[in-house]
């Protein structure tokens, strides 16, 4: 028998928004894979599974995941990554990757998914949603999405003003994700647009190091990757 995959979304980093069905399968699957980082850290989704497992009782499978561009080193570190997975599954191993916020959004667990379907399609993968940081931001900030009719897009930050201003004017919220290195570019537009005013950022949502930033003072700031806006209008 071949182990099956799961997809585990474990919330946006307060551990208590992990669901029941995660906790379950967190609790039974004898193989708990997560991103490792370089340095030894412990990953930001390792981190909010922190209370939910003994790593004496389980095997912890840490993968590192190849921080570059270059296709030739990203597909020799991936092909290594999925195949370190595939190991444990062919052993009859269900194996949980935990990643922060939804399996399928934006996640690191996207790419292990269709790798693993192309090189080893016997695999059973099956995904359990988690909240992600968008809806942890809009309780956070009591800030909502969307009513009626609105329209919502998730936009990640790049540095394309056009874009940027595009995204803003076609639609009544944006959530822009990855923000943290276009923060300056993405003030201007605000500011182009009178919505300075609309817009809010935070860090890290609901975990303990939650950053709400007071957006006037952002200029030349240096943030954390896992930074969001919302702009509502």
């Amino acid at each position: 028998m071949i182990g099956t995959l799961y997809g585990l979304g474990v919330g946006p980093g307060d551990p208590e928004l992990i669901t029941v069905k995660a906790f379950r399968m967190l609790k039974e699957s004898p193989v708990i894979a997560y991103p490792k980082k370089r340095k030894g850290n412990k990953s930001y989704a390792h981190q909010i599974i922190d209370v939910y497992v003994d790593p004496n009782e389980k095997d912890m499978l840490g993968l590192v995941f190849p921080m570059t561009k270059d296709p030739s080193i990203l597909e020799r570190e991936w092909t290594n990554t999925v195949e370190i997975v595939w190991e444990k599954l062919r052993e009859g191993k269900d194996v949980a990757f935990v990643t922060e916020g939804d399996p399928l959004l934006y996640s690191t667990f996207i790419h292990m998914m269709k790798l693993m379907k192309e090189r080893h399609p016997e695999v059973a993968i099956r995904t359990v949603p988690g909240i992600s940081s968008i809806n942890g931001a809009a309780s956070r900030l009591g800030l909502p999405l969307a009513e009626g009719d609105d329209h919502v897009a998730i936009v990640p930050a790049r540095d394309d003003y056009n874009a940027m201003k595009k995204a803003l004017v076609e639609n009544d919220c944006v959530i822009f994700i990855k923000v943290a290195k276009v923060i300056d570019l993405m003030l201007e537009v605000l500011r182009d647009l009178d919505l300075i005013d609309k817009a809010s950022v935070v860090t890290k949502v609901t975990s303990k190091e939650e950053i709400i930033w007071d957006v006037r003072e952002l200029d030349r700031a240096e943030l954390e990757y896992l930074t969001l806006m919302v702009v509502r209008k």
